[in-house]
């Protein structure tokens, strides 16, 4: 593991690994314990895409490691002013020891790795989102204490969050449901690595994704960078909203995971989102520990 650039690239015991390893740093923070594995490191954050969660789970994870996190905007760096990403990369790479890079495209991160010399880390891209499904795995194990058997629906739109759920829930061994809108599925390469699982089922319908689920998932329906869309998805997406009349086909002790921001009322209802909030909001702190893990795996 040189890089962590989508859940595609990682082994079912990497997986494992780092959630492991995530368990023992929240252990360790709750009880005071220093860990300051990566003291004297620094990690660049290049932002192309603004964010709440991705930008302080990083930079206090670094901190808290004995490390420093350097905010780099795409705007500020010779990036965006049209410097070859290869060149940046290999910059870069002889002033600290790591990079995180939130951005757009998939295929800049890939290269980015290709010529970084440190490791590189997806902090999010159209395609992938590796350390939210990171830390929703770790949330998934602390309050169902395993993964074999269980089923995992995920209602929504086919996004990067649909792409690396689907990869990360089946390499793990849970079953995995999806209902997304017609013309709104998960990438075709996540859809040929999913077809070889005899536990994998896509829906157009969520009443049919979501029985006896013992997780349910959501994101928004309109990302960042889909402004314009926004009217055209509350149409596609009508009837793909959890809320307690579809959550009465799952489990009666399922519980609901958002990477967030949430909508309140159009993916989520605000009632299913506090009655869930303990666990959202867990899943949220996890982003913290299981980023920490990545990073101690990678520039440790």
């Amino acid at each position: 593991m040189k890089h962590l650039l989508k859940m595609l690239d990682l082994t079912s015991e990497e997986i494992i690994e780092i959630l492991n390893l995530a368990d023992q740093l929240k252990y360790e923070k709750k009880h005071s314990i220093p860990h300051t594995l990566l003291k004297g490191k620094t990690l660049g954050m290049i932002f192309e895409k603004s964010s709440t969660r991705t930008r302080v789970s990083f930079e206090a994870g670094i901190y808290q490691l004995g490390g420093q996190g350097l905010f780099l905007s795409s705007q500020e760096l010779q990036m965006g002013r049209g410097e070859p990403i290869q060149d940046t990369a290999r910059t870069l790479s002889r002033y600290i020891d790591g990079i995180m890079i939130r951005t757009y495209k998939q295929d800049d991160v890939e290269k980015l790795a290709t010529f970084a010399g440190i490791p590189v880390i997806n902090g999010l891209t159209d395609f992938a989102h590796p350390c939210q499904v990171l830390a929703d795995l770790m949330t998934i194990r602390e309050y169902k204490s395993k993964f074999e058997g269980l089923k995992v629906c995920y209602i929504g739109d086919g996004n990067n969050m649909a792409n690396s759920l689907t990869v990360g829930c089946l390499k793990v061994g849970m079953n995995v449901s999806l209902a997304c809108p017609t013309g709104y599925q998960p990438d075709p390469s996540v859809l040929d690595f999913a077809k070889s699982y005899p536990n994998f089922e896509l829906f157009s319908e969520p009443l049919k994704a979501v029985q006896n689920a013992d997780v349910v998932i959501t994101d928004v329906w309109a990302s960042m960078g889909m402004e314009s869309e926004v009217e055209a998805r509350r149409l596609a997406f009508k009837g793909y909203q959890i809320n307690h009349e579809l959550l009465g086909h799952a489990k009666s002790d399922a519980i609901v995971l958002h990477c967030l921001p949430a909508k309140r009322e159009e993916e989520i209802t605000a009632a299913v989102m506090e009655e869930h909030a303990n666990v959202i909001f867990e899943e949220a702190e996890n982003r913290l520990h299981a980023q920490k893990a990545v990073m101690v795996k990678l520039m440790g």
